[in-house]
């Protein structure tokens, strides 16, 4: 088995969990059945000061976002300033208001998003069973729509792997499973609670943030690694969403096969566990490692676009 080989993913993941007519065969939103009233009442009842971290990244940015290959950073132009009423080109509104405006254009999923749960499929079909054809020309199953309808609302937990492993941030290409997850939480004190939203920090970033790091062509990041064991862990758990702090939220290759994103197949396509990308932990994790104190109440929303593969998102924590 290798990344050449078309039916790689198939074979991969033969004997692994679905989550396909569990909740339906109209279902759009997977995993996040999970989160019912008495999630988010764990999740209210885990705050303890009240203080709010954003999770979401900058975009537009004067010295260019980091996206994945094959996306281009966020473009964002002023359509009125005061440099236009100076010039003549706009007029201020009756009883003196002048304004500004702009229009940004970009990628769906760049800066912090959530995936749809139709964003990667393999075999023609995405999740729930719907075919691949009903992607073409926007999403008509499994789009970003219902996942912003519902939200997303839970316990969250903060599990610091790159401070657990003693770095500012992961190494390229550097993994981690379930089993590092559970040592992690065990290390901080926190438990690891069935419907939980994971939220795991790489560092990575802050790395790239600060230039230490860059997006190539040859782009690895670190992450979760999959296997079969992994995979059921997340089943058993009902792990409704988790996010990183990186693009992808896993490692981008496996290193066996060469095969490219299996967490998107094996997590989200087949159990429909939502993915938030690219967070901004670091100012979270800070805190958390001052106070000792990992758990809190996760609240999100993406933007809701029509047909959307994704959508940017500014998650909220409180703790």
């Amino acid at each position: 088995m290798n990344a050449t080989d078309p039916k790689g993913l198939t074979r991969l993941l033969a004997g692994a969990p679905r989550n396909w007519g569990r909740w339906g065969e109209a279902d759009e939103i997977g995993a996040l059945n999970y989160l019912t009233a008495e999630e988010v009442k764990s999740g209210m009842s885990s705050v303890r000061g009240h203080r709010t971290f954003t999770l979401g990244v900058p975009i537009g940015t004067p010295a260019g976002d980091a996206v994945f290959p094959g996306r281009w950073p966020a473009r964002h132009y002023m359509v009125a300033d005061k440099a236009g009423f100076e010039a003549g080109h706009w007029q201020a509104l009756p009883g003196g208001l002048e304004f500004a405006d702009d229009y940004v254009s970009g990628f769906a999923q760049a800066g912090t998003h959530c995936d749809a749960l139709g964003h990667m499929w393999f075999d023609d079909t995405l999740w729930n069973g719907y075919s691949a054809h009903t992607t073409n020309g926007g999403m008509k199953k499994a789009s970003i729509e219902p996942i912003a309808r519902r939200g997303i609302v839970g316990r969250g937990v903060l599990l610091d792997m790159a401070r657990f492993r003693g770095k500012p941030y992961l190494g390229r290409a550097e993994t981690f499973n379930h089993n590092d997850l559970m040592e992690c939480a065990r290390w901080q004190g926190v438990e690891i609670r069935p419907r939980s939203i994971l939220l795991i920090r790489t560092g990575w970033v802050g790395a790239l943030s600060r230039g230490e790091e860059k997006v190539g062509e040859d782009y690895w990041e670190p992450g979760l690694t999959f296997s079969l064991d992994l995979a059921r862990w997340f089943d058993d758990m009902q792990i409704p969403c988790y996010a990183t702090d990186t693009l992808a939220n896993e490692t981008t290759y496996e290193a066996d096969t060469g095969i490219m994103l299996v967490l998107h197949a094996a997590l989200m396509r087949n159990l429909g566990v939502v993915f938030n990308e690219m967070a901004w932990l670091d100012d979270l994790a800070q805190d958390c490692a001052d106070d000792r104190h990992f758990e809190g109440f996760y609240n999100a929303s993406p933007v809701c676009v029509c047909h959307g593969t994704g959508g940017a998102m500014n998650p909220i924590f409180i703790k």
